[in-house]
């Protein structure tokens, strides 16, 4: 499809001073796509140049559109010697090749330099013109859709889902080229930025290239990750749930404060079992609804040919497995269709009735060494990895009798040349009403599906067998609907779903281990890697499982475990939001056992620890307002069975069977969690267990989209991202110091989050997203971006039947760390007099810039919603990939001062672009990658970041459009930050 690319280069504004002997600049720009170059006029002796140049036209292939981005070069003009380079501009042109994108780019992009950041503005106009594709050949994916949300966006309804794609791209870095010797830094930098721009464009390309094969039209949950593997390459790669999505109209377009993401028309009943999927009438230009089972096979594909860009190895299909009817002595026989080969989803919220039954966390790590890698540009020994991997999560979903997989991701972390590749997520039964065509016979048949499940409480049943389960576990008759067997304790990588039924509010919980490990190189360093990997998960999930029952609580969501491996260390990060589920049993708590009853004082110590125990559960019952419903047989068909007794955690295999009945320390008919005192680390274990704070009064915390527990949000939000770096001194450190100096930076972090949100009380922080790593030999890094909301603390504790109603608090939307002068220029009905600058601002106000103008601020949220607010239009995926380096550290304020000011320029990018595109906010925003490397006695320092997420055009509830400050996008801030701390 050739296309014509066209940009205008109008002005630029708050350039450097580049001639010392006038303190002006004589700028000029060079505009580049492809091979391809043009330049403006010089316009001498002025630090805000005007050069409304022409047209400059690129006719191209669409599929040098996806890949390439388009390069504004901004330079000052000398006579006698090279012209110095101010900085640069990569504008990706992705977003308009979609048929409801934005018809144009236009605004004041930040021009930025990778050795001294942002270096004023330029303003740019982009349009592009496409012809009609009449190439069957064709080697691009135009008009496919990119979502980094994790859920159905807000304004479309998935007619169909078609299952898992993925891709990764190869190629050398070149900042371990051998011409980077001789190259400058900001040279070897922009080297590097251009390159991963083509990949990252390339990658997008072929990953829509397999979405159009599979008959749909968007990625939901796109997930991108860079592995900079050093000598042995670059790797870009990404995931995603290819789907086929349909426009909902702007009047039936779902409020924003239901969180509930829109699928088929065809919803199953909230109240019924689900039933066979019902056969609709297909043609070849119509896909059928909602498929995650269909492979929607090659041959059947209009444009298809023996000459597909993908082999027909069968890659992308794989056997109905017969485990979804596990009461069926033998598959049927007409259940061989097949499937798309790994049944995985990156979504994390889904509609009520999608999710049958949940299974639990399903995970699989694998150590690699990058030096086996012969040839670099060859993906097949990564895609190899991979594959092992992605099967051996099959296999673990199988085994707990699930056919899918929800709330999928994929990491490494890279070390040398030890590579480990990790993935989880969460087994699942989905509802065949989703499933396509007649194949599951379900009615008379299977029994379990016979029976209606109530909403509240169907997700938690258990899918495996009771009489074959894959592990030890104590099962209970459901507490809602007495019907089906659940588990004690339920962990998942999901959100809550929105039709569960809990019992208080949520909170994080956090597991942190630190392992120092003997340097080592090659086969040696992995093979130690690998040996203690599995002991850090045990440790981790019993942390996990100690704090769970600490607060009293049954079940984890949105569970993410890190493994950050460094020259002497791995660093192991947990977290998930713990909830109460009704429909699962109540917590027995947890109960100390000791080697020596007899000693005396190790007794009384014993009972100390006990003691304390039994008052912390206490306190977060009442913290948490945990008040489970009693149950009482009155009335009820048949009675709940008492659980069988529950299997003791034992730390060592020393003590026999015969203690058990030693241990019981009034807890009644309760079943206690056991934790056994044998060695110094166990007591350790357990002090550390109970000096575990809660947040400050006022204040909730969880690392999912919503707090369980809470419903009633306004519109305050802060959107904020921190990241701090440790370096460790003592070089004698223990395990046990290691441990103790994590957590605290971990604990530390958080209570600088309290301190400064303090104003914002009632609050709470949604979607903490922590990323740890070892960037160095001495350094620990932990990064974190969160949301801070508000919510009406009069009004929590139960569903609103509509949609709440914001109040005065809802309309200070914008609460920024840093006071802006405010532009008085709309003034709020329910503004409160105050003698304090508090910085709340109303939403999309207009607050005033360096030089007196007015622009408009983009709202920023890791979120896939605001609050309040109704989103209306999608823009466009924002990627983009940023690279700063220093050889000033001390000057700039340090590391602190080094990353903070790196961070806002990031944020003000992010900013620019889109607001360039003609939106207003970007949701699902996500740092990925940060990586810090510092040089404190060369006074250098160098840092990566990976950020992305989703450009939209969003109003609030009441209005239909934006409003005029809305759509005034000439403009964007490049001075303000949201938070970076």
């Amino acid at each position: 499809m050739p296309g014509k690319l066209k940009a205008k280069i109008v002005a630029g504004r708050h350039l450097p001073v580049m001639d010392r002997a006038s303190d002006l600049t004589d700028a000029f720009v060079e505009v580049k796509f492809g091979n391809t170059t043009f330049k403006t006029d010089v316009c001498h002796k002025s630090l805000n140049p005007q050069w409304n140049s022409e047209w400059f036209k690129f006719e191209v292939d669409d599929e040098d559109l996806q890949d390439e981005p388009l390069q504004i070069t901004v330079l000052d003009h000398d006579t006698y010697s090279a012209n110095d380079a101010i900085g640069k501009v990569y504008i990706d042109i992705d977003p308009l090749l979609c048929t409801e994108a934005a018809s144009v780019i236009s605004g004041w992009f930040p021009i930025y330099d990778t050795i001294h950041g942002i270096r004023g503005e330029i303003n740019v106009l982009v349009k592009v013109e496409l012809f009609n594709d009449l190439n069957r050949f064709r080697q691009s994916s135009c008009g496919v859709k990119f979502f980094c949300t994790t859920s159905i966006p807000r304004c479309y309804r998935a007619a169909m889902v078609h299952g898992f794609v993925e891709e990764l791209v190869v190629n050398e870095d070149p900042e371990y080229q051998w011409i980077d010797r001789i190259r400058t830094p900001r040279a070897s930098n922009e080297a590097r930025q251009r390159l991963i721009s083509l990949m990252s464009g390339e990658l997008q390309r072929k990953i829509g290239l397999k979405v159009l094969e599979m008959g749909g039209n968007a990625v939901v949950g796109y997930l991108q990750c860079f592995d900079l593997e050093g000598e042995s390459g670059l790797v870009v790669r990404a995931i995603g749930t290819a789907c086929t999505l349909d426009k909902v109209s702007s009047g039936s377009a779902p409020s924003t404060n239901t969180h509930v993401p829109v699928f088929g028309e065809d919803l199953p009943s909230s109240s019924g079992p689900p039933t066979p999927f019902r056969a609709l009438p297909t043609s070849s230009s119509s896909p059928p609804p909602f498929s995650p089972s269909k492979p929607c096979s090659r041959q059947s594909s209009s444009s298809d040919t023996d000459l597909s860009l993908t082999p027909k190895t069968g890659k992308n299909t794989w056997p109905r497995p017969p485990f979804l009817l596990l009461s069926l002595p033998t598959p049927t026989p007409h259940c061989g269709a097949t499937m798309v080969e790994f049944p995985f989803f990156t979504l994390t919220s889904f509609p009520p009735g999608f999710l049958v039954h949940v299974g639990g966390v399903v995970s699989a790590r694998s150590v690699k060494l990058l030096d086996r890698i012969h040839n670099p540009d060859e993906p097949e020994t990564r895609d190899a990895w991979w594959e092992e991997i992605r099967q051996e999560i099959k296999s673990h979903a199988k085994a707990l009798g699930c056919h899918a997989v929800v709330g999928y991701s994929e990491s490494t972390s890279i070390c040398e040349e030890v590579c480990i590749l990790s993935a989880s997520g969460t087994a699942a039964i989905l509802n065949p009403r989703y499933m396509r065509e007649g194949c599951l016979d379900i009615g008379s048949t299977d029994h379990r599906f016979e029976e209606p499940s109530p909403p509240s409480c169907g997700f938690c049943h258990i899918p495996y067998d009771e009489l074959n389960m894959p592990f030890p576990a104590q099962l209970t008759y459901c507490y809602h609907c007495r019907r089906q067997k659940v588990p004690d304790v339920l962990f998942t990588t999901i959100d809550l779903p929105s039709e569960a039924a809990v019992t208080g509010k949520g909170c994080l919980i956090q597991a942190r281990l630190c392992r120092l490990k003997k340097k080592a190189q090659g086969e040696v360093n992995a093979t130690a890697i690998s040996n203690l990997l599995p002991f850090m998960e045990y440790e981790l999930h019993t942390q996990l499982m100690n704090k769970l029952k600490l607060r009293n609580m049954n079940a984890l969501f949105g569970l993410h475990i890190q493994i950050s491996v460094g020259e002497n260390m791995l660093l192991g990060l947990a977290s998930a939001t713990g909830v109460y589920l009704t429909a699962l049993p109540t917590p027995g708590g947890i109960q100390i056992a000791g080697k020596t009853p007899g000693d005396l004082s190790n007794e009384h110590h014993i009972l100390t620890i006990q003691k304390r125990i039994n008052d912390t559960i206490a306190k977060n019952k009442e913290l948490y307002q945990i008040n489970p419903p009693e149950l009482t047989e009155e009335g009820l068909g048949s009675p709940i069975p008492e659980p069988r007794q529950r299997s003791r955690l034992f730390r060592s295999h020393s003590e026999s069977s015969d203690e058990l009945s030693e241990l019981d320390l009034s807890h009644g008919k309760k079943d206690a969690f056991v934790l056994e005192i044998d060695d110094t680390d166990a007591v350790e274990d357990i002090h550390s267990l109970l000096t575990d704070t809660p947040p400050p009064t006022g204040f909730y915390s969880c690392n999912t989209e919503i707090m369980p527990g809470i419903y009633n949000w306004t519109s305050g939000i802060q959107m904020f991202t921190s990241v701090r770096v440790f370096r460790l001194s003592n070089a004698n450190l223990t395990n046990q110091g290691l441990n103790k100096i994590f957590t605290d930076l971990c604990e530390n972090l958080l209570k600088s989050f309290y301190f400064k949100l303090r104003s914002m009380i009632p609050c709470c922080l949604c979607h903490l997203n922590f990323t740890v790593a070892v960037p160095e030999e001495e350094l620990i890094q932990v990064a974190v971006t969160a949301v801070a909301m508000t919510f009406d603390k009069d009004q929590t504790q139960e569903k609103p039947a509509e949609k709440p109603i914001n109040k005065g608090s809802s309309e200070n939307e914008d609460q920024l760390q840093f006071p802006l002068e405010l532009c008085v220029d709309v003034p709020s009905a329910n503004a409160q007099p105050s003698s304090k600058v508090s910085g709340i601002l109303k939403p999309f106000l207009r607050f005033r810039s360096f030089g007196g103008s007015s622009v408009t601020v983009v709202k920023m949220t890791p979120l896939s919603f605001l609050p309040g607010i109704r989103i209306i239009k999608y823009l466009g995926i924002i990627n983009m990939f940023f690279i700063r380096e220093t050889t000033s550290l001390r000057e700039e304020g340090g590391v602190s001062g080094f990353l903070h000011s790196f961070i806002a320029e990031v944020f003000a990018m992010v900013r620019a672009h889109v607001a360039a595109l003609g939106g207003n906010a970007v949701v699902s925003y996500s740092m990925k990658e940060c990586v810090l490397m510092e040089n404190p006695n060369k006074n250098q320092a160098q840092c990566l970041i990976n950020v992305s997420g989703d450009a939209v055009i969003c109003v609030r509830e009441t209005d239909q459009e934006p409003t005029a400050s809305m759509t005034n996008m000439g403009q964007t801030c490049c001075s303000a930050t949201e938070g970076a701390t």
